[in-house]
């Protein structure tokens, strides 16, 4: 059965914003991350690395490979192709909409102000990333728009930390919360996945 977006949403505490630098990491930081219990995984496209680790993290048993940073059209096809089976953006844009509509990607844009949701609702999309989450006014802002637009789900993402993510779950229109604080660089570059397995396994258990 193909999980929607919601779904996989709602399958994670914490979606790990991942930045590959040396794609020999790939699959020995998913498979740590899937230990730990965190199985949905954003890899950004901000390093050229980016498709070849969708690419070898989708063969990881367990894992739910989206791409994240996208910001171009064409990306979207090149990104479904490499494997990712959802697709993130800090903002929302005309093309980009019709991009996700022409791949079958399921696009979770991101929006920062009350204008914004409405514009993604108008355009169909029920399920959206606050971004960036704590410059637009954290746990705040995400229950002020939880009134008057009550049928949007978010996954707030930008400056969250272990410490503040549990204020942000507990939020009623909150599915997950995004982060970069499971993927260190220096864990990553030192190959010290046993660390980013207790990582893993601390944001699995804020799922509340």
């Amino acid at each position: 059965m193909t999980m929607t977006l919601l779904d996989i949403m709602r399958s994670a505490s914490v979606i790990p914003v991942i930045a590959i630098d040396d794609p020999e990491h790939a699959v020995p930081l998913a498979r740590a991350l899937v230990a730990g219990g965190i199985c949905v995984l954003e890899v950004t496209l901000r390093t050229k690395h980016g498709l070849d680790a969708i690419r070898a993290m989708s063969e990881v048993p367990g894992a739910i490979v989206g791409v994240g940073t996208l910001t171009q059209p064409e990306e979207f096809a090149a990104s479904r192709d490499a494997g990712a089976v959802f697709g993130v953006s800090p903002g929302l844009t005309a093309s980009l909409i019709e991009a996700g509509r022409k791949s079958g990607l399921p696009l979770l844009p991101g929006v920062m102000t009350p204008s914004e949701v409405m514009a993604a609702r108008e355009a169909g999309f029920r399920q959206l990333k606050l971004f960036p989450a704590v410059p637009a006014g954290g746990v705040g802002m995400l229950n002020a728009i939880g009134g008057p637009l009550p049928d949007v789900t978010f996954c707030p993402t930008g400056g969250i930390s272990i410490e503040t993510a549990p204020k942000f779950l507990a939020c009623k229109n909150v599915a997950c919360v995004g982060g970069s604080w499971l993927t260190p660089k220096e864990a990553i570059a030192a190959g010290d996945w046993a660390h980013i397995t207790e990582l893993a396994r601390a944001a699995a258990a804020l799922r509340v």
